[in-house]
């Protein structure tokens, strides 16, 4: 047995890893995370430029998500000249492409507000390489966060943030991944933004960042959601883990169900629409830790020390 890695991954480049998305290469037979690669590193101006113009950054793991290795950034994302803002991908693995939801900003702003934020799809047969295939249209022109689940009866439902509508989680629906249909609101209890949703023994649930820990949502039916507390909601005690945990993924599987979030460890102020013009304070770092579902709410220890394989090294079940 190996020991996971603590922090699990640190961008080599940027120093700005963020908005992990974990999916296994069917090719490649490894796990690939994907990630916003801020750009930790940029010139300490004071505005907010230094979370755009970022790429989407991907890293593999071949021992079960022990450890990860930096490999580049997406390749072919870009429609227009230019320098372009990627943001928090979500990938989804039909059986014969994989399909990419990332949100896109033209260009490299320096303000948090102020222009258009959409959801745009992608296809690739390798992971590496993606075919822009059309700009979603959506409930505004300022969504953010894709979060796609395939549906037990069939097709797809797509959750994301509108900043339109108070910083709330909608949700759309789909027979393809290519025509969507918004059905509105469905989760109004805060605002919040990131959302994931899996299911766990027996029920689904969605995890929201609220920028002080992620608030744990339940349903039975994927229509209704409860709130049930928090997570990561308090600081850990292993390297670069004592601050909120941010915008995850879960990935669940015979092994159990793991969390893949991120921290600002050199951050004191970790909440939305700040500045911070000092590397210490911009960096950041991918964790992971496990879920456990008790009594009527999700329980995560983030100090617990994990072994691999946390992921399985032959690929998820079908």
């Amino acid at each position: 047995m190996t020991a996971v890695a603590r922090p699990l991954f640190r961008d080599p480049v940027h120093d700005g890893a963020t908005d992990p998305t974990v999916i296994w290469n069917r090719h490649a037979r490894e796990w690939w995370m994907f990630y916003t690669s801020r750009r930790a590193d940029a010139p300490p101006m004071d505005d907010v430029s230094w979370v755009h113009g970022s790429d989407i950054g991907i890293a593999s793991s071949s021992d079960g998500g022990a450890s990860w290795l930096y490999r580049g950034v997406a390749e072919g994302l870009d429609t227009e000249p230019g320098r372009h803002t990627y943001w928090a991908p979500e990938i989804v693995d039909d059986g014969t492409d994989y399909h990419m939801f990332v949100t896109v900003i033209r260009g490299v702003p320096t303000q948090w507000a102020g222009h258009a934020r959409v959801i745009r799809h992608y296809t690739s047969h390798d992971l590496f390489s993606w075919t822009y295939r059309s700009t979603l249209s959506l409930s505004s022109d300022r969504v953010i966060d894709a979060c796609v689940l395939r549906l037990p009866t069939g097709g797809y439902r797509m959750w994301y943030k509108d900043e339109a509508d108070d910083a709330h989680t909608y949700a759309a629906d789909s027979d393809d991944l290519t025509r969507w249909t918004v059905r509105g609101p469905a989760v109004e209890c805060s605002k919040h933004e990131g959302p994931n949703v899996f299911e766990l023994d027996g029920s689904y649930w969605m995890l929201v960042d609220e920028w002080h820990g992620l608030r744990v949502l339940h349903s039975r039916d994927l229509e209704t959601w409860e709130p049930r507390g928090l997570v990561l909601d308090r600081p850990g005690h292993g390297p670069d883990d004592g601050s909120y945990g941010f915008h995850a993924d879960v990935v669940t599987s015979e092994l159990g169900a793991f969390v893949f979030y991120f921290t600002h460890p050199g951050r004191s102020d970790a909440g939305p629409g700040r500045r911070h013009s000092d590397h210490d304070d911009r960096r950041s770092s991918i964790q992971v830790a496990r879920l456990r579902v008790s009594g009527d709410t999700l329980v995560c220890d983030r100090d617990e020390t994990l072994e691999a394989p946390i992921l399985p090294l032959e690929g998820p079940g079908r």
